[in-house]
């Protein structure tokens, strides 16, 4: 990302689509905007720029203000968030009392046109700028059609019926609500600044503790109090528990400090910088009879900071081990692909995450793929792993030999964006109770739309049939920006799937018995029955081709489709739902079976016959599979219970056919 803070100094962009704000907080409103920037600068071709103001407006307007201005992020840390929302360009304009006099046409064509001659402006509903605020949305697309660019509005956004702003987050950190502030802004509060020396009192009770100077002083400070709180030193996140305060226990020292005990942390790093996360608030302030009290009250203070952590997936075993980049194996299964890996590999190689390393496996392709990786693309390791074992077990075969922390299982028909693992990687490190993590997935053939495997996220319903934030069964919908959120999902694709090594051995991988299509429903399930979370992060965005190894639509589709569904549900569903829940499947994949019968498609019909006969003769089997997944799931089960996000209650095939419900964002859920 480029940052600018010289007006004189600007590059020509290229197709310039950009936004202005103080963007205070980066929260989710905020992140919407940034998505829509982002989108619609990957589908013309163009910049993604941020237009900011430092100091902010309000500050130079209203100078003598009697509730003087409190920021939620200083420039320093906005910025940081702006590059990590994958905004290209950062535009940081000297707000000065001769700027805020400009009338609001001057602004259009002085500052905004001659400058960024842009392409589109995308803003929020209640955007003012210009003298008095005078100039407004409609005021902006008068001036389009002449000035050459589009208006794009983005609605304001709600996050559990509250209507997100900075004065609601401001409110939130002011009363110490850390959980709703996060909520809001999507991240953490943070505060961040250079180590100072202090008096070492906190040496000497046990608890060494680093004091923060925080340069801003317009920076918001929650209340006194201790907090759970993750620290930030040389790209190593550590667990913690702030303190702000006048100590009010020592007798001599009562000025207000703001420091930090990092837990299993010895290192000097005075004049260092530290940026901490502020997770959540302990307690007050408070006075204590004698420092033996205190000391007391401190370790308890640890307990439940640490045990705060927890829930967010710090471990003490992991301190350590969560870098900024840390290493990611992209492991592209390929069979008979040449054509595929010729014209997706460069996207791979593009993607631009600085620890990676790009492997392909070769599932005994009687093509010459192998041999033209070795001669086009030397700096790809390959696997030969001999015979055809399938996707699920050839990756099984090829992951075992990978000791990459993070395992990026990429079909060979994907084209990826540049910087599309960032995002994944960097949610899964701030979250270690994320197992696996899926991007937007679009289709290749028209990029507007999302791609059957897996759209934006995967859900499956009451009776076990699987479906996604973005399509139903067949029918995919527009990416409008509808799914731009995280959020927690059921299943993720395995067109475009993360995983953490670790729990993708403590779980035993993919079932082999599937060959293709669904097991990664079913490791997914094994993976939420264990407490683990399924995230799909759509700041990360690929293009799938879709039917590049087995095409959609074939009978031996609808076989492995219509028996895998089965084997998911007989090794993972609570054993109380199986006695009914499979003579219903049987009555629905019949009545599926005479869909296909209107439409002549005979083999089909036996496809699903034969599934369900694959089952019933392989019952005693699977649910020896079953129990043996069970004692892998307790042996790795996190202390929290299993994690139902992205079940739908109801049934998918009623609302979709009796129902005419085709748009997942229409499902009452």
């Amino acid at each position: 990302m480029r940052v600018f803070f010289e007006l004189n100094a600007l590059p020509e962009f290229r197709n310039a689509v950009l936004t202005i704000g103080s963007f205070d907080g980066v929260h989710a409103g905020h992140q919407e905007i940034l998505r829509r920037v982002i989108r619609l600068a990957r589908q013309h071709k163009g910049e993604s720029i941020v237009v900011t103001f430092h100091p902010h407006p309000r500050e130079v307007v209203y100078p003598q203000d009697d509730r003087p201005l409190r920021l939620l992020t200083t420039i320093r840390e906005r910025i940081e968030l702006l590059e990590q929302y994958g905004i290209d360009n950062v535009v940081v304009v000297p707000f000065t009392v001769e700027f805020s006099q400009q009338s609001a046409d001057e602004y259009i064509q002085k500052f905004l046109i001659e400058s960024f001659r842009p392409k589109f402006i995308v803003i929020g509903y209640d955007h003012r700028f210009g003298l008095n605020r005078q100039g407004d949305i409609n005021f902006l697309r008068w001036h389009g059609e002449q000035g050459g660019y589009e208006v794009v509005e983005i609605e304001q956004q709600i996050i559990d019926n509250n209507a997100v702003s900075s004065s609601k987050i401001r409110a939130a950190v002011e009363r110490g609500d850390m959980p709703v502030a996060r909520t809001l802004m999507e991240h953490f509060f943070q505060l961040s600044g250079p180590v100072v020396r202090g008096q070492n009192i906190g040496m000497e009770l046990g608890f060494p503790t680093a004091n923060l100077d925080i340069p801003a002083k317009n920076k918001l400070i929650p209340p006194d109090g201790i907090y759970a709180v993750f620290a930030h030193h040389n790209g190593i996140r550590y667990g913690g528990m702030l303190y702000i305060g006048s100590r009010p226990t020592l007798k001599t020292h009562h000025n207000r400090t703001i420091e930090v005990h990092v837990f299993d942390f010895k290192q000097s790093i005075y004049g260092q910088e530290v940026q901490l996360e502020l997770v959540e608030r302990i307690r007050d302030d408070q006075a204590f009879q004698d420092l033996d009290a205190l000391r007391q009250q401190l370790q308890k203070d640890q307990e439940a900071a640490q045990a705060v952590l927890a829930r967010h997936g710090w471990s003490k075993d992991s301190v350590q081990t969560q870098r900024k980049h840390p290493e990611a194996a992209i492991v592209i299964l390929n069979y008979n692909g040449r054509s595929h890996l010729e014209r997706f590999l460069p996207s791979v190689l593009a993607s631009g995450y600085p620890n990676m390393r790009v492997v392909a496996a070769d599932n005994g392709s009687p093509d010459d793929s192998i041999a033209f990786l070795e001669k086009r693309y030397p700096e790809v390791e390959h696997l030969d792993l001999g015979r055809n074992f399938g996707f699920a077990e050839g990756y099984n075969q090829a992951l075992k030999t990978i000791p990459s922390p993070y395992l990026v299982l990429l079909n060979s028909d994907v084209e990826v964006t540049p910087g599309w693992l960032d995002p994944i990687i960097e949610l899964m490190e701030h979250d270690r109770s994320i197992a696996a993590v899926q991007p937007k997935i679009l289709s290749l053939n028209d990029k507007s739309r999302f791609e059957y495997a897996g759209a934006c996220g995967g859900w499956l319903d009451a009776l076990g049939y699987p479906f996604c934030r973005g399509r139903i069964f067949a029918e995919t919908e527009l990416d409008e920006g509808q799914y731009d959120t995280v959020e927690d999902i059921f299943w993720a694709s395995g067109a475009a799937f993360v995983i953490r090594k670790s729990l993708y051995e403590q779980l035993g991988g993919f079932d082999g018995s599937f060959f293709a299509h669904s097991e990664e429903i079913d490791l997914c399930w094994r993976l939420k029955k264990a407490g683990y979370r399924i995230v799909v992060q759509p700041r990360s965005v690929v293009y799938h081709l879709g039917g590049g190894t087995l095409a959609y639509n074939t009978p031996r589709k609808t076989y492995l489709n219509f028996r895998n569904s089965l084997y998911t549900i007989l090794k993972n569903e609570r054993a109380a739902r199986l006695w009914w829940l499979f003579p219903l499947r049987l009555v629905l994949d019949g009545l599926a079976g005479l869909l296909f019968l209107s439409q002549g498609k005979w083999r089909h019909i036996l496809s699903i016959i034969q599934a369900h006969f694959a089952v019933y003769i392989r019952w005693g089997r699977l649910m020896h599979r079953r129990a043996q997944a069970q004692k892998r799931i307790e042996a790795n089960r996190i202390n929290v219970p299993a994690d139902k996000t992205g079940r739908y209650r109801g049934s998918i095939v009623w609302q979709y056919y009796a129902r005419n419900v085709h748009q997942f964002s229409k499902l009452k859920r």
